[in-house]
């Protein structure tokens, strides 16, 4: 699914400038849903196959974000391996967040997932009134980066609280959860090729809706089977996801296939 760059206002810079995010192209949402699914898989294995616990795991795993997100910032544009490493790594950070309100305060997640969709939209308030656009292909600057991956940190938790609401509290079930965040994007998608609305919504509804659905598919093949699940475990579901990450980044690393240049006007 690829939806349409709006130009740059007028206060963007004279000069052609590297974009520090991918094109939106099918490899981005590719990459986005297995990255969604390790975020809940690999959270799921540090923390209960590897006994490190979910304060533990919360402590490591956020350590590793921070170091890459520095690294991130400090790149001059969008450099795949750097880029997929980062969204991973928020992907189960963001999946954390939501465990522990949910398994040390004893949140619902009926409140935590009110509370993540006010502070998303919160954020994209502020987004907007600092820079005056939304748009993924406007990201040149370290502010505007800052701004998009506090947006994509809450689009992870919110996705993992409506996930599990969904399939576990309304007990959906993880088959039928998959079945209907998918067909909401398919909505979005081809609604948005009909009508040609705004592909700056368009593309943030999508990127929302991606999240819950990558956690339901994870859930769905690591859960045994007895709860709704495949039973592959969360130690196969992540190696397998990952090598397929590791692959498709080597690709579009060779390729250059979704190196964007942001044109001045």
């Amino acid at each position: 699914m690829a939806f349409h760059n709006p130009s740059l206002s007028d206060s963007e810079p004279p000069a052609n400038l590297w974009s520090k995010v991918p094109e939106v192209t099918v490899f981005f949402w590719i990459i986005k849903v297995l990255a969604t699914t390790v975020g809940e898989t690999a959270a799921d294995f540090l923390n209960e196959t590897l006994n490190l616990g979910l304060t533990g795991t919360t402590l490591v795993m956020s350590v590793l974000l921070i170091v890459a997100l520095v690294v991130q910032f400090r790149t001059r544009k969008y450099v795949p391996g750097v880029y997929w490493v980062n969204v991973v790594l928020i992907s189960v950070v963001g999946t954390l967040i939501t465990d522990n309100l949910t398994d040390h305060l004893g949140i619902s997640l009926w409140t935590s997932t009110g509370v993540f969709a006010v502070l998303l939209v919160l954020t994209f308030l502020g987004w907007y009134r600092s820079e005056r656009t939304l748009s993924i292909h406007s990201i040149f600057t370290p502010r505007r980066e800052g701004w998009y991956w506090l947006t994509i940190l809450w689009t992870f938790s919110l996705g993992t609280a409506a996930g599990d609401l969904l399939a576990e509290t309304l007990n959906v079930g993880y088959f039928f959860s998959i079945l209907i965040f998918a067909g909401a994007i398919a909505v979005i998608g081809v609604g948005h090729l009909i009508v040609r609305g705004n592909g700056i919504v368009a593309f943030w509804l999508a990127y929302i809706l991606t999240r819950p659905l990558g956690a339901s598919v994870g859930d769905w093949l690591s859960q045994a089977k007895d709860d709704g699940g495949l039973g592959l475990g969360t130690t196969t579901t992540s190696v397998v996801f990952l090598l397929l990450i590791l692959g498709l980044t080597v690709y579009l690393t060779v390729s250059k296939r979704d190196q964007l240049v942001v044109e001045s006007r």
